[in-house]
């Protein structure tokens, strides 16, 4: 056996379990994004920066494409088929480089007071 794989040979992965090296290779064998943190649920979308995407992986191209509308994080993994945290080291390099925008999930926290959405709302009403 030559270790080579031939076109009309069964593929060399399990085809419930899918390729189980490609994860690693498209991130270099990393597991986290070094700048940027990331939740499965925290929003990305495209920057309208125009820039040289020549030296961009496949997957970051991929990534770039579905993100032209907001989407979650865990929205984009789905799409491309690819583990979150495959996909969180992807968008972790496109927003360090300026191709995508990330905000955070908004938390309990974040929200407005009830007693301000009130009053925001009679200030309406006036009107």
């Amino acid at each position: 056996m030559s270790g080579r794989h031939r076109a009309d040979d069964p593929l060399p992965w399990d085809e419930a379990a899918g390729p189980l090296v490609r994860p690693y290779a498209v991130t270099g064998g990393r597991t986290r994004s070094t700048e940027t943190r990331l939740d499965m649920i925290s929003t990305v979308v495209a920057s309208r920066r125009e820039a040289d995407t020549s030296r961009l992986q496949p997957e970051h191209l991929a990534i770039l494409r579905l993100c032209r509308s907001p989407m979650s994080v865990a929205e984009v993994a789905a799409r491309l088929d690819l583990p979150v945290t495959v996909v969180k080291v992807l968008l972790g390099d496109l927003v360090t480089q300026g191709f995508v925008l990330a905000r955070a999930p908004v938390t309990v926290t974040d929200r407005p007071e009830m007693t301000l959405l009130q009053a925001v709302l009679d200030g309406i009403r006036r009107l």
